[in-house]
């Protein structure tokens, strides 16, 4: 019995020398002290070592696109590194081509700040900024898709594009101990400067849609931040090529909405795919633009189609649509939004009928 006392005494004093040696190895290695970062050559900060580069630019108020709460799952924090920064890492070869690489692009999430840095950003993103948002309407268009408004503070207006996105910043609750942040489109024009809406699908599991579908309230306060995207309407005289898929109807609903407040008279074609009847929504407002837009027409399309739903219009996928109804690729432009795969697909059948790859824009739901 002494000796199994002995023992375990000996363990136990090994596994703290052990736990204080870590700590120690971890304050030291960890603790970088004070580092420059210099953006675009001409504004400087200074900023406590160690951190990711995303978290300390938005701890500055400099917000760099992210959609997956800087995990390195979503590519979108791309910022060009000049000097600093590192090995480039395994994580971010799935998100940055070699030529890319070769310009010093990386993901600032998985980009330490260890040592003083020199960076590139898009000027654009000086001019995004946070808000804390009141949720003013929320409304079930389907028992998977969720309409939410948010009010901006009294004063506040948020300057966006057709087809750009903001993020969501989801709090502590009872499902998620962590803070996140999640990229949502905006689905109204540009002229609601005050409010916008969102449309926001159920992700099991998801932490952002989670508590939206589950414990957001009206007259709950919501921290968002924005506008961010290149996926957005562009002018031009070409004939348009529209397609989504459940939630990517968000940012075409904006689009459509500019259009038809500004009387933009140009040919347009929506695709839009569900698998059931009761997974369509939106349709009285997309009717609606089918008499006010005398170029607009609208083609859906069902996957799974019950025999009890009385469903009489296409039936496939949006890809099947588009292999139907895109005849080539003269004088067009395309505008995809959905999962990746649906939109690989469709881009694939677009170049086949001779689009140019410059005419395909294309956002991808992750």
């Amino acid at each position: 019995m002494e000796n199994i006392v002995t023992t375990v005494v000996a363990i136990s004093s090994i596994t703290g020398i052990l736990a204080f040696l870590l700590s120690l190895a971890n304050r030291t290695i960890g603790d970088y002290g004070e580092k420059k970062i210099i953006i675009n050559d001409d504004k400087e900060l200074i900023v406590e070592g160690g951190d990711s580069l995303l978290s300390t630019l938005i701890e500055n108020e400099i917000f760099i696109p992210s959609a997956c709460g800087g995990k390195g799952s979503c590519g979108y924090c791309k910022v060009k590194v000049l000097e600093g920064g590192g090995q480039f890492l395994a994580t971010e070869k799935g998100y940055v081509s070699e030529g890319e690489m070769e310009k010093g692009v990386r993901l600032s999430c998985q980009c330490k700040v260890k040592e003083d840095m020199r960076i590139e950003i898009p000027e654009e993103l000086f001019n995004v900024k946070q808000y804390l948002c009141t949720v003013t309407e929320i409304e079930d268009l389907t028992d998977k898709i969720k309409r939410i408004r948010l009010e901006l503070p009294e004063g506040e207006q948020l300057d966006y594009k057709p087809g750009q996105y903001i993020q969501i910043l989801t709090p502590i609750y009872r499902e998620s101990d962590e803070e996140v942040y999640r990229a949502y489109s905006i689905t109204t024009p540009p002229s609601s400067k005050n409010a916008v809406e969102l449309f926001i699908g159920y992700i099991p599991e998801g932490i952002c849609t989670t508590y939206i579908h589950k414990y957001l309230k009206e007259g709950d306060k919501l921290n968002i931040i924005g506008p961010f995207g290149d996926f957005q309407y562009i002018n031009s005289d070409k004939e348009m090529i529209l397609a989504a898929i459940g939630t990517g109807m968000s940012p075409i609903m904006s689009i459509l909405r500019y259009m038809n407040e500004n009387k933009i008279d140009r040919k347009v074609t929506f695709f839009f795919g569900a698998r059931t009847r009761p997974d369509m929504y939106m349709m009285d407002v997309l009717a609606e633009f089918e008499k006010t837009m005398k170029n607009f027409k609208l083609i859906t399309c069902l996957s799974r189609p019950t025999e009890t739903c009385n469903w009489t219009g296409e039936v496939g996928r949006v890809t099947n649509l588009i292999e139907k109804y895109v005849k080539d690729g003269e004088n067009k432009e395309a505008y995809l939004c959905g999962n990746p795969s649906m939109i690989d697909s469709v881009v694939k059948i677009l170049k086949e009928k001779g689009f140019d790859e410059e005419d395909i824009f294309y956002d991808k739901f992750e």
